[in-house]
């Protein structure tokens, strides 16, 4: 039989861990401590990098698509849309707080999660795993759409003084033309419509579901649809636009006053107030 440890042994043993590790409720408590205020921390910056999805960049997105969709009245009536944003006032405060500094928070943020996050539909096919990494796709696809966009014309403007009343004529230059036959332009602008209207659409179901607006299954199958029916609509905007600039076609047709109708000028035109009391009767054939 083995004989027994004796107290000399386990004090050996302890006396060998050596003071390098200690470990207190204090130190344990610190570390506690600090995990939860960076857990606390990221739980913030996922909330507001979930809100600004939608308020302001989801609603810069549909203004965009709906003021855009003027040109379908004309060059005059896009100027003038474009020209009532350019007289607002405080409108540098509301493009650079309102616009611009949460776009850049929103995609880069986007981006962070997208490389922190593990994607695995291959193991676990469920339609939101799916939706979750078509979501983080989409949203870079977009971001390098909005960047070709913002330099097209925003930086345009800004180095060299590109002026708004010539957006129209240079959106209507770039998207009709063609090389090898084909609009790339054009299908670049259709992709990058598609991306960004499909990580609105869907980001903003999510929205919905991650800040408890809709609860049950029910809710969150009614908030789905008219998310995908929104997105499907405000792609309808962009698209048509974008066709209408690439080849002046477009499934719209505009109210036109219709001009009134204007006789001709050898043709004698007897008012029905003063025709007289024969004039709808069949003429008379004179006697032979």
């Amino acid at each position: 039989m083995t004989e027994p440890l004796s107290v000399s042994y386990y004090s050996a043993a302890l006396s060998a861990l050596g003071p390098a590790n200690p470990v207190s409720l204090s130190d344990s408590a610190t570390d506690g401590g600090l995990a939860a205020r960076a857990s606390h921390r990221a739980f913030l910056l996922k909330r507001l990098h979930s809100i600004t999805g939608v308020v302001p960049v989801g609603v810069f997105l549909v203004e965009h698509l709906w003021t855009n969709s003027k040109a379908l009245q004309g060059a005059d009536a896009f100027a003038g849309a474009v020209n009532d944003i350019q007289g607002l006032p405080y409108l540098p405060l509301i493009e650079i707080f309102g616009i611009f500094l949460p776009l850049a928070y929103h995609s880069f943020y986007g981006v962070y999660l997208a490389v922190q996050g593990r994607q695995n539909p291959l193991e676990y096919r469920y339609a939101r795993n799916w939706l979750y990494v078509m979501q983080r796709m989409s949203g870079m696809m977009a971001l390098v759409f909005i960047l070709y966009h913002l330099g097209e014309f925003r930086v345009q403007k800004w180095l060299y003084g590109m002026r708004v009343e010539s957006f129209y004529q240079t959106l209507e230059a770039h998207l009709s033309a063609t090389y090898w036959g084909v609009p790339w332009t054009a299908l670049l602008y259709l992709v990058g419509i598609a991306v960004t209207v499909f990580h609105f659409a869907n980001g903003l179901s999510g929205f919905c579901l991650s800040w408890g607006i809709t609860v049950t299954r029910a809710a969150q199958r009614r908030a789905s649809i008219a998310c995908w029916a929104l997105g499907l609509a405000l792609f309808g905007l962009g698209a048509n636009t974008v066709l209408f600039f690439a080849t002046g076609s477009r499934f719209y047709v505009r109210n036109e006053i219709v001009p009134a109708y204007v006789a001709p000028q050898d043709v004698d035109v007897v008012s029905p107030v003063n025709a007289p009391a024969n004039a709808g009767a069949p003429p008379t054939i004179p006697p032979h």
